[in-house]
């Protein structure tokens, strides 16, 4: 069979081919460079004339930026976009995916009457399949966040599968999800479209024209050196697609852009005897990595093998991608997967195996917004085979930032500030995208982690935990540890548990949160991100004061929980800053907040001499010692008194640990439980850990890990930057007042925003969710992203939860909003709003009643301890 149909592909090599198909398209608005000279100067210069590039363009130019300049290399169009497979889908796992797809979606419906140029937008529907019980579980979850922003989606059952597709062989499936509004387009037509309708708005268009660097001074965009000629800009924009990574080191300060290309595979066959009709639903057979669409009453289909193949890494370029070589033998466990869900295509002549790069991201996320190293420098590329899909959204949301200085969404997950130069190296790039490329149809169950480009950031203490059963995540290039391993556990079992229900790590989770509450752990929390800031006079207070929305003139030795805070009265950051001397300040900072924060403070501290931020993360091991019994050790160990009296709530002071000088002892430990942080000169941490544990033997000390962590802050209602907060969550709503200096008299940015909201009111609030009628043994977990109904209304979603091992609960973290039943416009919430109503959380589609609360209820039946306390031992998602 199979060699029936490569030998009837091979003999159509010579036939029209896709190439053929994709060219001699007419009405690009591009001037050819060498007719037209460039313009001396412009606001905005675009490279690459992609999808991407002319979203951009287009909604720029929508916002009333005019004076802009899209430069292509080759033809419009004639990059991937030109083979994307125009598919597109709604369909996925980050809500702010969503939001861009759905946006996309409705923006390439209307293009076709807004520019006169045919799209080829025919809505046909999706339908994702599922051949396990896992995969079905995974479509529920997001069928149920589709359905709450108003993307119609349902779960059906294989009969109907066979109604909406007959020609699909239903055997094996358990059940699927239907996405009707879903689409296919051709993706060169719209990206022509946009670049219309950006050009009859002002914007400028030249093709055959390569942008060879950025210019820059003073770390800021200054215009752009082509082979045509310079162009002065104040923004630059880089679109290049598979190129972007090549065109951020070629500045004279180079910007990281970490993405790498694999080949990417499709098959087109001649139409069947009955041509498919074009509204014949597309299909995604992930169990199968195979996904199928009409194509001229025939067949596209490709998919995401197990064994990809990376190109370029040695930084080859070419103007226009040509196809790459068939390779069949490596297409043909795909070509056996479309044969088994399709079995009447055995028969069917192919008429060419199409080979195309597509880039992907260490992550698998899309990458926009401005370097962190050089402002005015954007970026929007990897969208890791989903380009048409976001390409609106993605390109709303980039002009969004451009014209206003932020997008009306939270889009850190995409953020290029998630990413530091450590994710750059060719080496992991390539090893990284060999991964992530079968991830993209891989089942992904909660709390899974990447493989690949691991220990690459470890602590000094990483070989003695791993000795002793740690297992590890990895956090912005960081390896943690999740949990140890008791020596009498089957560790390979461990490793392979994946589940949507009850892990297997439970019980030990559980053994390290009782021991954090009766006894002592430690936990290294090494990866958080510490600053120092420091001045010759008051300059480092001053700029301090203005950044951030608590009071830092505290006496020395304090530490004050505070946001960095935006124009919006948003978190940029939630950190710890202990002021050291008068002039010294120890800022510490979520793991992932490194290159973000580094970027915000630099951007607004002034020029000055005299004035020194330093980056100390590397210089410092940190160990969380968490517990009642965690006062005996460190009195043990340094011969002073450790006890409340003599070491107050939130106060640091350096002390000798063991042998060791100038350890930064505090008392705080991120989860509400007592005990202090350690944070330790690196060359003292072995030492330090080795006589911590060899003293805490008496109290009954073990290691422990981030997942007990999790437990301890979410049951203490403790809030995680870049999960529960983020951008567009103020302090008012989060119930953090307290930590806000708006009586003071004093000016920070984001103040005038909060004294708007506080005479307004919020228009959410952070809620503590513990679930009633769910079976910890038996049900779905929640896990984050479930949908929160109110009096059976939508009202939010979670952004984070665990179980609680102290009130034998789920306990979840989310913001409950107050939608209008006849408008859905949002209304004010207030404590009494939140109080009155009746919850339900919505796991897979199975809704669970809830309890709601504005305070820990764990305070009150755990040892006594001032309310300030409570609120302030905070885990700032570190």
């Amino acid at each position: 069979m199979f060699s029936r149909l490569l030998s009837v592909a091979r003999r159509q090599r010579t036939g029209r081919g896709w190439q053929n198909w994709s060219s001699g398209r007419s009405g690009a608005p591009a001037a050819e460079a060498h007719s037209v000279a460039l313009p001396a100067q412009a606001q905005v210069v675009i490279c690459g004339g992609g999808i991407m590039g002319t979203s951009v363009a287009y909604h720029l130019s929508k916002m009333g930026w005019k004076d802009i300049v899209l430069l292509e290399q080759g033809r419009l169009a004639a990059g991937s976009t030109r083979f994307c497979a125009g598919i597109l889908s709604t369909a996925r796992h980050l809500t702010i995916e969503q939001k861009m797809a759905d946006y996309s979606n409705k923006l390439y419906q209307q293009l076709e009457q807004e520019t006169g140029i045919q799209t080829g937008y025919i809505r046909t529907g999706s339908i994702f399949l599922a051949q396990t019980q896992d995969r079905l579980i995974s479509l529920k979850r997001i069928n149920s966040r589709l359905n709450v922003i108003g993307i119609p989606s349902e779960i059906i059952s294989p009969k109907k599968v066979a109604e909406l597709h007959p020609l699909l062989n239903v055997h094996d499936l358990v059940g699927a999800m239907h996405v009707p509004e879903d689409a296919v387009v051709s993706s060169a037509d719209v990206a022509l479209a946009l670049a219309s309708a950006a050009s009859q708005n002002g914007v400028q268009i030249y093709d055959r024209t390569s942008v060879l660097h950025v210019m820059v001074k003073k770390g800021q965009v200054t215009g752009v050196e082509t082979d045509k000629g310079q162009i002065e800009c104040q923004y630059f924009v880089n679109c290049a697609g598979q190129w972007a990574y090549e065109l951020g080191l070629s500045n004279e300060e180079p910007v990281s852009i970490p993405l790498h290309a694999c080949e990417h595979f499709y098959l087109l066959t001649r139409p069947l005897e009955t041509p498919l009709q074009s509204n014949t639903p597309t299909v995604v057979d992930a169990d199968g990595r195979i996904y199928i669409r009409n194509w001229q009453g025939g067949i596209l289909s490709g998919g995401f093998e197990k064994n990809p193949k990376p190109i370029f890494t040695e930084g080859k370029n070419q103007l226009e991608i040509q196809n790459l070589q068939e390779d069949w033998d490596h297409f043909e466990p795909l070509l056996s997967s479309l044969l088994r869900r399709m079995p009447e295509l055995e028969t069917l002549e192919i008429m060419k195996l199409v080979n195309c790069p597509e880039t992907f991201t260490p992550d698998m996320r899309c990458i926009m917004g401005e370097s962190p190293a050089v402002q005015g420098y954007y970026v929007l590329v990897g969208m890791n085979s989903a380009g048409l899909s976001f390409a609106g959204g993605a390109g709303r949301y980039l002009a969004e930032w451009m014209v206003h200085g932020y997008p009306s969404e939270s889009i850190w997950e995409l953020d290029l500030k998630r990413f530091g130069a450590l994710q750059s190296s060719r080496t992991f790039l390539r090893h990284r995208v060999m991964e992530v490329m079968p991830l993209l149809y891989d089942l992904k169950v909660p709390r899974w982690d990447f493989q690949t480009g691991r220990q690459l950031r470890t602590s000094p203490l990483y070989d003695r935990l791993d000795a002793q059963g740690a297992r590890w995540m990895e956090k912005h290039g960081f390896e943690r540890p999740k949990y140890f391993v008791p020596p009498d556990k089957d560790l390979l079992a461990l490793e392979q548990s994946k589940t949507f229900y009850k892990p297997d790590w439970f019980d030990i989770v559980e053994s390290e949160v009782k021991c954090c509450k009766e006894a002592v752990c430690v936990i290294d929390m090494s990866s958080f991100t510490k600053f120092e800031i420091t001045s010759t006079g008051d300059q480092a207070l001053e700029i301090l004061q203005y950044l951030f929305s608590n009071d830092l003139d505290v006496p020395v030795g304090h530490i004050v929980h505070t946001g960095m805070l935006n124009e919006g009265g948003g978190y940029e950051n939630d950190c710890s800053i202990a002021r050291l001397s008068k002039r010294s300040f120890f800022m510490i900072s979520p793991t992932d907040q490194q290159v973000h924060c580094w970027a915000w403070l630099k951007k607004h501290m002034p020029e000055d001499s005299n004035l020194l931020l330093e980056d100390v993360t590397w210089k410092y091991t940190a160990l969380n010692l968490i517990g009642p019994r965690a006062v005996d050790v460190l009195s043990e160990l340094s011969y002073a008194p450790m006890t409340p009296d003599h070491f107050p709530s939130l106060f640091c002071k350096e002390m000798s640990v063991g042998y060791a000088n100038g350890i930064r002892v505090m008392s705080m430990t991120h989860t509400g439980e007592p005990g202090f942080m350690l944070y330790i000169p690196i060359e003292y941490a072995l030492h330090v850990y080795n006589e911590v544990m060899s003293v805490g033997q008496k109290y009954g000390i073990r290691n422990a890990g981030y997942y007990a962590l999790r437990s301890l802050r979410i049951e203490k209602f403790f809030a995680f930057w870049g999960q529960d907060l983020n951008t567009l969550t103020t302090p008012l709503e989060c119930g953090r007042e307290s930590r806000v200096k708006l009586d003071k008299g004093m000016d920070f940015i984001g103040r005038d925003a909060l004294l708007q909201q506080k005479q307004n009111g919020v228009y959410k609030r952070l809620t503590m969710f513990i679930l009633d009628d769910h079976d910890t043994d038996l049900d779905l977990w929640p896990w984050w992203g479930e949908p929160i109904y109110r009096n059976g209304q939508y009202a939010g979603k979670t952004t984070s939860s665990a179980y609680s091992y102290t009130l034998e609960r789920h306990v979840c973290l989310g913001f409950v909003h107050n939608f209008s039943e006849d408008t859905g416009e949002e209304q004010v919430v207030t404590a009494d709003f939140i109080n009155r109503g009746e919850y339900e959380i919505d796991i897979a589609g199975h809704r669970f009643q809830a309890k709601a609360k504005l305070y820990p209820v764990t305070s009150l039946f755990t040892h006594k301890r001032r309310k300030d306390d409570v609120e302030l031992s905070d885990l700032h998602g570190k």
